[in-house]
């Protein structure tokens, strides 16, 4: 019966030993995808988040101000155009 027990010591014995291996494989494996991700990403001319903001705002702020001129535009074109004085304009003195 004691044989036995040892056997069976020995083997969870490897059992721990293969499962921590195998835990220690795995962070490694882990940690070395991350690094080839962010190698990967780093190449990628990607835009930061900060920066697409604020050219966000600029094309915002830029819509507004077309839209202003244009209602301008269109507030100037509506007003009747005066005639120019001078010769040969009607009414004007001979």
């Amino acid at each position: 019966m004691q044989s036995e027990n040892r056997l069976f010591e020995d083997f969870v014995k490897v059992m721990n030993g293969a499962a921590g291996t195998l835990a220690g494989m795995t962070r490694e494996a882990q940690a070395a995808m991350q690094e080839r991700f962010r190698e990967w990403i780093g190449g990628l001319d990607l835009v930061k988040r900060d920066e697409f903001e604020a050219v966000k705002a600029m094309a915002v702020a830029a819509r507004e101000e077309n839209e202003a001129l244009r209602a301008r535009i269109e507030a100037l074109e509506a007003k009747p155009a005066k005639a120019p004085r001078g010769k040969g304009a009607p009414g004007a003195a001979a």
